[in-house]
């Protein structure tokens, strides 16, 4: 496979011919699919060569994991005012949501082809895979920071986990929302705004003596499963 440039020694002309390519295959892949699009035809639509092309992106994998990367940079921007506006643990959760459908919006028709492509367990498109880990990391990234300045009050030990926890409900968001057939997927938004509040109210249950030693076995599987995942 060939090697990709490091971005940090591209020029502003190799960053525009890699965004070129990037959106000549996000244009093909909405059109004909993930699977009948090839690197030759990105290539032509690009108006460069299949070798430049490759030179680029050593495979239509890696084209795929930067336009993760482009979504969840545009998530992060698109966030910003959610995550600025108020400490309300609720509210900048659901305006992080929110923001997510209002930038994945361009992609729904085309999500749905390429959906059963990264569900496949063992495939590097998967949001799960060791592939994809960057644009993983980005998104846990931002629900961290949902919780950084909240009103919320966890145990030490659940507000590591529950970056990752929420990222897992938005993975729950995303394929209910690839599923939304509704006019500007409507009931993702109903969705969303009715889940909210839930986990806003579960999450400040989990300071009660009661549900302590549940939040305690949540932990501990959380950390079996990584262990179990890095080994």
């Amino acid at each position: 496979m060939l090697a990709v440039p490091d971005p940090a020694n591209r020029s502003s002309k190799a960053e525009l011919t890699r965004q070129a390519i990037v959106d000549a295959a996000l244009r093909l892949f909405r059109a004909g699919g993930y699977d009948r699009t090839t690197m030759r035809a990105i290539a032509d639509e690009a108006g460069v060569s299949a070798g430049n092309a490759y030179y680029y992106f050593g495979s239509k994998e890696h084209l795929v994991q930067a336009f993760y990367d482009q979504m969840q940079a545009e998530h992060a921007r698109a966030a910003e005012d959610a995550l600025a506006g108020t400490p309300a643990f609720a509210d900048r959760l659901r305006g992080v949501f929110l923001a997510w459908v209002e930038v994945a919006a361009p992609y729904h028709e085309f999500a749905g082809k390429f959906f059963k492509n990264a569900a496949e367990p063992t495939s590097p498109l998967s949001p799960f895979s060791p592939e994809s880990a960057p644009a993983r990391d980005a998104s846990i990234e931002i629900f961290r920071r949902v919780l950084d300045g909240s009103d919320l009050r966890l145990s030490p030990a659940l507000r590591r986990e529950m970056p990752e926890l929420l990222w897992l409900l938005h993975m729950g968001v995303v394929l209910f929302w690839v599923h939304d057939r509704s006019p500007g997927q409507a009931r993702t938004r109903v969705l969303v705004d009715r889940a909210v509040p839930l986990v806003d109210k579960l999450a400040r249950l989990t300071r009660l003596p009661v549900v302590r030693g549940v939040v305690n076995d949540l932990v501990d599987l959380m950390s079996s499963l990584r262990a179990e995942g890095a080994s």
